[in-house]
């Protein structure tokens, strides 16, 4: 589970939107941790099988993008991802105003194929 902050430089649209490539690059980093503690090596990310943006994404929402491998085979690792909007900015209640969301929002999901070359699986299988 990676929770972090879109910030401004995040921001490619206007009205601060972001770009839905941003989620994926989350999804990036949570397959390179993924891979890492089940088979303690980085990996490669292969490919995508789904991406859906669900909801759009602005700079000073903070974002939580979480996975799981769902099937392994001899090299192969396949993932899904989910990301979350979890708090949002409130300017109407002030410059520096934000709220904690009720429910979190999802704003994407996707499933895709890492692949750790035998070579270099250490069965590490440490979910922790």
């Amino acid at each position: 589970m990676i929770r972090l902050r879109m910030s401004a430089k995040d921001a490619h649209y206007a009205g601060g939107l972001v770009d839905g490539a941003r989620m994926l690059a989350l999804f990036g980093d949570v397959a390179t941790e993924l891979l890492i503690r089940h088979d303690g090596d980085e990996g490669l990310f292969v490919a995508y099988d789904n991406i859906e943006f669900l909801a759009p994404v602005y700079a000073g929402d903070y974002i939580e993008a979480t996975g799981e491998i769902t099937q392994v085979g001899n090299s192969s690792r396949k993932m899904s991802f989910i990301a979350k909007r979890v708090i949002q900015p409130a300017p109407e209640a002030g410059v520096t105003a934000a709220d904690v969301l009720p429910e979190p929002v999802i704003v994407c999901r996707a499933s895709g194929t890492c692949v750790v070359p035998k070579a270099r699986q250490r069965g590490v299988k440490n979910d922790g």
